[in-house]
């Protein structure tokens, strides 16, 4: 039974290292170059406004490449309205989708051919900056002699679901990664990184081709990062929640969809999904069960597990007192795991199937 305490207690040594020693972008200087922004955008008239204010608003030599992947609704219109007035930013209507291709690598390919920057940063449409969000991100690559960062933003949850699910996120790689050793130990098994945010010297893309790597990679974010390990490239997920935000979901229903299409891709096969099921329920959920029954080192496993989700919390800014729903956070994410397994193929995302 002491399993059930040692396993949290590993994992809670790994979460206070990376507290300490993550990276966190909070130095600006005068970039030596330019640097391209690239946004790939598809039905998402709702964020227009909002994505062109925070890029407009963005400190230094920026020029912003926005691409309408065929959208449905009024998506180039609005870009091309509020950003006429400002030659920094390039508007392109987009390709149709490539065979072989998924929609947002297919975008993003578009927008590395058209620009033409040594540094170039991948933004969702749904995330917002500090003003010198970019500056600061890319200040810190260069300092670090870092190829490519990932500057993980907050995420901001309200409703219930979004409380018990998106908090996961950082807290899956803070609890399991050593950041500092992966960075540079050229082990792509290690690379961690989320394309909401994505910065990356054109030099380490153009040494794998661009997109093409990952063009039919749901999880494009983390398979990039490892192509680019792969290559040669150093890099990590970096601490972005002081510069960056974005609300992913409102409802559990674009819950479902968002992880229902990626989840049975992102652990390689039925039986690595098995696999970490069963470390989730050891690290998670029998800790509270055995304390339940009275079992003393349950409880410690508990209070273990609790203080990852704490530091978690702590570092992306999000609600601490949340960190107590851990087990039941777990149980929801067993159950999308097996969701996207059942759906898979059949899930739809920004009009198209995944």
């Amino acid at each position: 039974m002491i399993l059930f305490f040692l396993l949290p207690l590993i994992l809670l040594t790994i979460a206070a290292v990376n507290f300490v020693q993550i990276r966190t972008p909070n130095r600006s200087s005068e970039l030596a170059g330019a640097v391209g922004v690239l946004v790939p955008m598809r039905n998402e008239a709702e964020n227009v406004e909002g994505l062109v204010a925070t890029l407009a608003a963005q400190e230094g030599l920026l020029h912003f490449y926005l691409l309408d992947d065929s959208s449905e609704d009024q998506t180039l219109e609005l870009l091309q309205r509020f950003t006429k007035a400002d030659s920094r930013f390039t508007v392109i209507k987009g390709a149709a989708l490539k065979d072989k291709w998924i929609g947002k690598t297919w975008a993003l390919q578009q927008l590395y051919e058209v620009s033409k920057e040594d540094v170039l940063v991948s933004i969702d449409a749904d995330v917002r900056l500090s003003n010198d969000a970019i500056n600061k991100a890319v200040t810190l690559m260069h300092g670090a002699r870092l190829d490519f960062v990932s500057p993980y933003p907050r995420q901001i949850a309200r409703t219930l679901g979004e409380r018990l699910i998106q908090p996961l996120l950082q807290w899956s790689w803070l609890t399991t990664v050593p950041l500092r050793y992966a960075e540079s130990s050229g082990q792509k098994s290690m690379a961690v990184a989320n394309g909401q945010f994505f910065v990356v010297r054109r030099s380490a893309l153009d040494s794998i081709g661009g997109y093409a790597t990952v063009k039919h990679a749901v999880i494009d974010d983390v398979f990039l990062a490892r192509e680019l390990v792969k290559s040669g490239s150093s890099g990590t997920v970096i601490n972005g929640s002081d510069i960056a935000e974005t609300r992913m979901y409102t409802s559990w229903s674009q819950i479902e969809a968002g992880y229902g299409k990626s989840l049975s891709k992102a652990f390689g096969s039925i039986l690595g999904a098995l696999f970490v099921v069963v470390f989730l329920f050891a690290t998670s959920i029998a800790p509270l069960v055995l304390g339940l029954l009275g079992n003393p080192y349950g409880w410690l496993g508990f209070g273990a597990i609790v203080g990852t989700r704490v530091l978690s919390a702590i570092k992306s800014r999000g609600n601490v007192l949340d960190s107590v729903l851990h087990p039941i956070s777990v149980v929801a994410l067993i159950y999308l795991i097996a969701y996207s397994y059942l759906m898979r193929g059949s899930i739809q995302w920004k009009g198209r199937t995944v």
